[in-house]
């Protein structure tokens, strides 16, 4: 089952989804189920993993209103290289990570919230939807603010 998520696209969810959730009251209630997906891996390496997620989050907390958008798009960024190499070390992880995930986004009413999309007579072309930001090496995309 684990070879039909890819990666990217799971650590990619998971980060965007991990950095907004930081700065919310729910927060302990994701790091509860972090540990167990940490602890999924490697138990010895499960702290070590907790303790940046615990750094990260207290960076956010602690950046005035007026710069939260861009440090918590720093710490995606950061949160997706945590994810992308814990998953490869341990794809069969991804299962848990994308549950947690969709659960999050139900959760928050992000799932259903987001504009249905069609791509046409893209030949030759890529096409990216999303409802959120994305991250990924050199690409950035914003998504505009949802009013």
């Amino acid at each position: 089952m684990t070879e039909a998520f890819n990666v990217i696209e799971v650590a990619t969810s998971g980060a965007g989804v991990l950095a907004a959730e930081m700065a919310r009251s729910s927060w302990q209630g994701v790091r509860g189920a972090l540990v167990s997906f940490f602890r999924g891996g490697n138990e010895a390496t499960a702290a070590d993993e907790l303790r940046v997620l615990d750094l990260h989050q207290g960076r956010l907390l602690e950046t005035p209103e007026a710069d939260r958008e861009r440090v918590r798009e720093e710490i995606c960024r950061e949160l997706f290289i945590q994810l992308k190499g814990f998953l490869v070390k341990y794809p069969e992880m991804a299962v848990d990570l994308m549950a947690l995930v969709h659960e999050r986004e139900r959760a928050s009413g992000e799932a259903s919230s987001g504009p249905r999309m069609v791509a046409e007579n893209n030949t030759h072309s890529q096409v990216i939807m999303t409802g959120s930001s994305i991250f990924g090496g050199t690409f950035t995309y914003r998504a505009e603010e949802s009013k």
